[in-house]
């Protein structure tokens, strides 16, 4: 499985979006991405990648597409 497969795999077993997954998806686009939801996030994709993100880039994770500019910083390729 390649990187962009896990992190899409993370999203969907996270907010529990098995087939009507949108890339678009945003922060409290939908009910389950609020507060609790995105610490659920974070966790989830901090184990799968083996990493260890920084307070500001846990504030700024706020999308599907900027997530995926963060973890470039942690040398994620996508």
């Amino acid at each position: 499985m390649n990187n962009s497969e896990k992190y899409k795999k993370v999203f969907s077993t996270t907010f529990e979006m098995k087939n009507n997954f949108d890339e678009k998806l945003e922060y409290n686009s939908i009910e389950a991405w609020d507060s609790i939801g995105h610490m659920n996030l974070i966790s989830n994709l901090e184990e799968e990648f083996k990493i260890s993100l920084e307070t500001d880039d846990i504030v700024d994770f706020s999308s599907f597409n900027k997530g995926k500019e963060i973890l470039k910083k942690y040398k994620i390729s996508f």
